[in-house]
Protein backbone atom coordinates (compact mmCIF):
# COMPACT_ATOMS: atom_id res chain seq x y z
CA UNK A 1 0.00 0.00 0.00
CA UNK A 2 1.26 3.29 -1.09
CA UNK A 3 -0.42 6.80 -0.43
CA UNK A 4 0.63 9.59 -1.74
CA UNK A 5 0.29 13.59 -1.17
CA UNK A 6 1.39 16.11 -4.10
CA UNK A 7 2.54 19.97 -2.71
CA UNK A 8 3.64 23.02 -4.64
CA UNK A 9 1.76 23.78 -7.34
CA UNK A 10 0.06 27.16 -7.91
CA UNK A 11 -0.21 30.30 -10.39
CA UNK A 12 2.73 31.26 -11.99
CA UNK A 13 3.42 33.35 -15.19
CA UNK A 14 4.87 32.22 -18.88
CA UNK A 15 8.31 31.38 -18.56
CA UNK A 16 8.46 30.66 -14.48
CA UNK A 17 9.18 27.57 -12.91
CA UNK A 18 7.76 25.26 -9.80
CA UNK A 19 8.75 22.25 -8.31
CA UNK A 20 6.21 19.54 -7.45
CA UNK A 21 6.76 17.39 -4.92
CA UNK A 22 5.06 14.32 -4.06
CA UNK A 23 5.06 12.40 -0.25
CA UNK A 24 4.36 8.84 -0.03
CA UNK A 25 3.93 6.64 2.69
CA UNK A 26 4.37 2.70 2.45
CA UNK A 27 6.83 0.12 2.76
CA UNK A 28 6.73 0.08 -1.48
CA UNK A 29 8.14 3.48 -2.16
CA UNK A 30 11.66 2.27 -2.83
CA UNK A 31 10.33 -0.24 -5.07
CA UNK A 32 7.68 1.21 -7.07
CA UNK A 33 8.01 3.09 -10.84
CA UNK A 34 7.14 6.11 -9.86
CA UNK A 35 5.03 9.03 -12.60
CA UNK A 36 3.46 12.16 -13.06
CA UNK A 37 0.37 13.16 -14.76
CA UNK A 38 -1.71 15.66 -15.88
CA UNK A 39 -4.85 16.65 -16.56
CA UNK A 40 -6.27 19.67 -18.23
CA UNK A 41 -10.23 20.56 -18.14
CA UNK A 42 -11.65 18.85 -20.96
CA UNK A 43 -8.87 16.45 -21.76
CA UNK A 44 -8.04 12.80 -20.49
CA UNK A 45 -5.04 12.25 -18.54
CA UNK A 46 -1.64 12.45 -20.02
CA UNK A 47 1.72 11.14 -19.04
CA UNK A 48 4.33 13.39 -18.11
CA UNK A 49 7.54 11.73 -16.82
CA UNK A 50 8.47 8.72 -14.81
CA UNK A 51 11.91 7.66 -12.92
CA UNK A 52 13.35 3.84 -12.10
CA UNK A 53 12.85 2.83 -8.89
CA UNK A 54 17.06 3.26 -8.25
CA UNK A 55 16.48 6.88 -10.03
CA UNK A 56 19.05 5.76 -12.78
CA UNK A 57 16.69 6.07 -15.60
CA UNK A 58 14.05 8.77 -16.51
CA UNK A 59 11.46 9.24 -19.29
CA UNK A 60 9.26 12.22 -20.59
CA UNK A 61 6.64 13.19 -22.66
CA UNK A 62 7.74 14.88 -25.62
CA UNK A 63 5.84 17.82 -24.65
CA UNK A 64 8.15 18.30 -21.66
CA UNK A 65 11.49 17.14 -22.66
CA UNK A 66 14.23 19.42 -21.76
CA UNK A 67 11.69 21.96 -19.49
CA UNK A 68 11.29 18.90 -16.88
CA UNK A 69 13.05 17.01 -14.39
CA UNK A 70 11.88 14.09 -12.65
CA UNK A 71 13.58 12.96 -9.48
CA UNK A 72 13.82 10.77 -6.41
CA UNK A 73 15.14 11.08 -2.97
CA UNK A 74 14.06 7.35 -1.63
CA UNK A 75 15.29 8.11 1.96
CA UNK A 76 12.49 11.04 2.12
CA UNK A 77 10.58 8.58 0.37
CA UNK A 78 9.68 11.62 -1.83
CA UNK A 79 9.59 12.65 -5.57
CA UNK A 80 9.90 15.70 -7.41
CA UNK A 81 8.87 17.63 -10.70
CA UNK A 82 11.04 20.51 -11.32
CA UNK A 83 8.88 22.54 -14.23
CA UNK A 84 10.73 25.35 -15.71
CA UNK A 85 10.05 27.45 -19.10
CA UNK A 86 6.57 26.83 -17.96
CA UNK A 87 3.64 27.22 -21.32
CA UNK A 88 0.01 28.47 -20.63
CA UNK A 89 -0.31 25.02 -22.15
CA UNK A 90 1.08 23.28 -19.10
CA UNK A 91 -1.81 24.29 -17.00
CA UNK A 92 -3.46 21.34 -15.58
CA UNK A 93 -3.76 19.20 -12.38
CA UNK A 94 -0.37 17.19 -11.71
CA UNK A 95 -1.19 13.90 -9.78
CA UNK A 96 1.61 11.91 -8.94
CA UNK A 97 1.53 7.55 -9.76
CA UNK A 98 3.10 4.59 -7.96
CA UNK A 99 2.89 1.47 -8.99
CA UNK A 100 4.60 -1.25 -7.21
CA UNK A 101 2.66 -3.55 -8.30
CA UNK A 102 -0.84 -2.00 -8.23
CA UNK A 103 -1.28 1.28 -9.29
CA UNK A 104 -1.42 4.32 -6.44
CA UNK A 105 -2.56 7.98 -7.26
CA UNK A 106 -2.51 11.42 -4.94
CA UNK A 107 -5.13 13.93 -4.95
CA UNK A 108 -3.28 16.20 -7.33
CA UNK A 109 -1.88 19.71 -7.24
CA UNK A 110 -3.19 22.47 -9.23
CA UNK A 111 -0.60 24.31 -11.72
CA UNK A 112 -1.84 27.62 -13.43
CA UNK A 113 0.33 28.85 -16.05
CA UNK A 114 -0.85 32.48 -17.10
CA UNK A 115 0.51 34.47 -20.85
Amino acid sequence: QVQLVESGGGLVQAGGSLRLSCAASGRSFSSALMAWFRQAPGKEREFVAQIARSGGSTYYADSVKGRFTISRDNAKNTVYLQMNSLKPEDTAVYYCNAHSGLDYWGQGTQVTVSS
